[in-house]
């Protein structure tokens, strides 16, 4: 993941191409009361000792709900998690470790697709806690659903070969992706373990059967040679971020799943599907792992509908293990990252969504019927009619929620959309019709269950501001913009329905001592340096936790979990709580609902090297680095960060 400087350095990024306008665009969107509070206030070094803790000397303030000692970053190459005082971190469960009774114990010699279908998956990412039983709020026992979002085969196989895989490797790849349900319980020390054998214990994989419903269930662009109704799918990939909703089930994201499709060349270029495909990103030769190469699905020139029947939220019910996963297709298709949802006065349901890509958009969907607290079962199909909204952001703060409904404005049949089908299979294109505002990745789009405000996490964009690409506008200032930030939205009259609302600036990530970045107003030189936001959380006090994907190339420190406070005279204060290990991204921040519990996944760890040189061999510090899913504690059970 990059080269490393000295701990004991900062590393300042160049501002050069932040843009002339730069300073004039943030301080029209900051109120008075953040631009009083910035009037001169510098940065300051930090001093980083040699186990990767801040001297107490520059401990930062703390907020009243935020009291630990804030960690200071870690170099790329630092092969080691690191929490605050008074914490400590263990790992819960790593890849391949048995799920069901019968499965076997891991084995990186003897790989099969059987084995890792009942194993935990590879690179964890989205991590949900599900109580047991069902409706309940219980702290010590729950079922974990964790996303695998894509398979590092380097790390994976001894001697593989990317030009060569084998058929028993493909195998096991794709039977890695997915999902893992596992029961969990938490002993009266506070320790977790996982419960193999668990009734509720399951994999979803790039083979299970799943279900299509909404808009595009039997559309023409859904059929293929395997299912020529267009209403089932083998398989969910890519499975990025995801959500809890009201009513206990997951949705589950699937992020870029272009890069399992291959040959795209081989569909006539003059067919309409050529178009689509190349706008969601397939490529027009081989796939990267090959797959094609052993099952046709994966082909474009020989399936040219299959990668149509991926790129969805797919709703999984974990209390449920006979259930089939089902595509939610009214919730669109683009390369989602997650879909968090909340309640609206009116009992309708908002689920908030980005597509994680440069220029990408920030999506809202509002179930047409209203959520039933007292009959979990009447809502199981309530994602299946709505409204899906996409986002413009205006530079006066103001911001639009676009509809994006078949027949209205250009979505009309001289556009090429003849359905709301259309609408829903093709809607980066509608979403690019309807003007709405290209943002730089949005991942993880989150209300506040304390306030109802909206955060939105935008990892980077280093090609805004390039020639023949859009450039800077008010709600993404920076050119070149290497290290990311992240947005606040406040719907109007805090209606989750509302077709209107009202942003600010929350964080211009980066370094402190960079001129560019803004901490909401806070004192810069008390921050930690964060980049690349990517997921984020909130604990019941209402602090917003980010945790980052790709700090080592955008700030050269390790990827991390961050809390900072959004109200109050702490508001912008990021302390940094965990770093993580060397190659890796923190995934998937999840607490218990009594808050003394911090679930994190651990993904890639060890990216950059290969089976026969690795580069890290966390967490078991013999062989091969493994991705996990890992849980925090405080020593004395109190409430994390408190």
């Amino acid at each position: 993941m990059g080269g490393h400087d000295e701990h004991d350095k900062w590393i300042v990024r160049s501002t050069e191409g932040v843009g002339a306008t730069f300073e004039s665009i943030l301080k029209s969107r900051l109120s008075r009361r953040d631009v009083m509070k910035t009037v001169g206030v510098g940065a300051s070094a930090v001093v980083i000792g040699s186990l990767g803790m801040e001297a107490s000397s520059v401990a930062a303030q703390s907020s009243p709900s935020l009291a630990f000692t804030k960690i200071a970053p870690t170099d790329p190459a630092f092969d080691d998690v690191v929490v605050p005082e008074g914490y400590y971190v263990r790992t819960l469960i790593r890849w391949g470790e048995p799920l069901t009774a019968s499965a076997p114990s891991h084995n990186v010699w003897e790989q099969t697709r059987a084995a890792q279908e009942q194993q935990f998956g590879y690179n964890c990412d989205y991590v949900g806690f599900l109580p047991l039983p069902v409706g309940s709020t219980n702290s010590n026992r729950g079922l974990l659903a964790v996303n695998h979002e894509y398979t590092n085969e380097e790390l994976m196989f001894a001697n593989y070969s990317f030009d060569n895989p084998t058929a028993t490797q493909v195998d096991v790849s794709i039977a890695a992706h997915g999902m893992s349900v596992v029961e969990i319980t938490r002993a009266p020390d506070g320790s977790w373990s996982y419960v193999r054998g668990s009734q509720y214990n399951r994999r979803l994989t790039g083979f299970t059967p799943m279900r299509l419903s909404g808009p595009a269930v039997g559309h023409p662009l859904m059929k293929t040679s395997a299912d020529p109704a267009g209403t089932t799918v083998l398989g969910t990939l890519n499975n990025c971020a995801g959500g809890k909703t009201p009513w206990g089930t997951v949705c589950t994201a699937e992020e870029n799943f272009h890069q399992y499709f291959g040959n795209l060349d081989g569909l006539d270029s003059n067919d309409p599907r050529y178009a689509i495909h190349r706008r969601y990103g397939m490529p027009r030769e081989a796939s990267e792992r090959k797959w094609e190469r052993f099952y046709s699905r994966f082909d474009v020139g020989q399936e040219p509908n299959e990668g149509f029947r991926h790129g969805w939220m797919v709703e999984v019910d974990p209390y449920d293990p006979n259930m089939t996963p089902v595509k939610r297709t009214a919730l669109g298709r683009f390369r989602h990252e997650a879909a968090t949802f909340t309640v609206a006065s009116n009992g309708q349901v908002a689920a908030y969504m980005g597509d994680d890509a440069q220029f990408e958009y920030v999506y809202k969907f509002v179930t047409a019927g209203r959520y039933n607290p007292n009959d979990r079962a009447a809502n199981m199909n309530l994602l299946d009619e709505g409204i899906l909204y996409v986002a413009k952001f205006n530079d006066d703060g103001s911001g639009e929620w676009i509809p994006m409904v078949y027949g209205q404005g250009p979505l009309t049949e001289a556009n090429g959309f003849t359905s709301q089908g259309d609408v829903m299979i093709n809607t980066r294109r509608a979403a690019d019709l309807l003007g709405a505002t290209k943002m730089d990745r949005p991942e993880d789009v989150e209300p506040s269950p304390v306030t109802g405000k909206i955060y939105v996490a935008l990892t980077n964009n280093t090609r805004r501001g390039a020639e023949g690409q859009a450039g800077t506008d008010a709600a993404n200032p920076r050119a070149n913009n290497a290290t990311g930030h992240v947005l606040e939205i406040t719907e109007t009259n805090n209606d989750a329905t509302a077709a209107s609302f009202r942003w600010e600036m929350l964080i211009l990530a980066g370094l402190p001592s960079d001129p560019s970045t803004f901490f909401a107003g806070f004192d810069k030189s008390q921050v930690s340096p964060i980049g690349a936001p990517d997921n984020v959380a909130f604990d019941n006090q209402g602090n917003l936790w980010i945790s980052t994907d790709g700090a080592a190339r955008a700030i050269k420190y390790n990827d991390g979990l961050f809390a900072v406070p959004v109200e109050g005279s702490q508001r912008g204060h990021v302390q940094q709580f965990f770093s993580t290990v060397t190659g890796s991204e923190v995934c998937g921040p999840e607490f218990t609902p009594d808050n003394k519990s911090l679930f994190l996944a651990i993904q890639h760890p060890g990216e950059g090297g290969t089976f026969e040189e690795p580069v890290s061999t966390w967490p078991d510090r013999v062989g091969l680095p493994r991705p996990s899913v890992i849980y925090i504690g405080a020593w004395d059970s109190r409430v994390i960060g408190s």
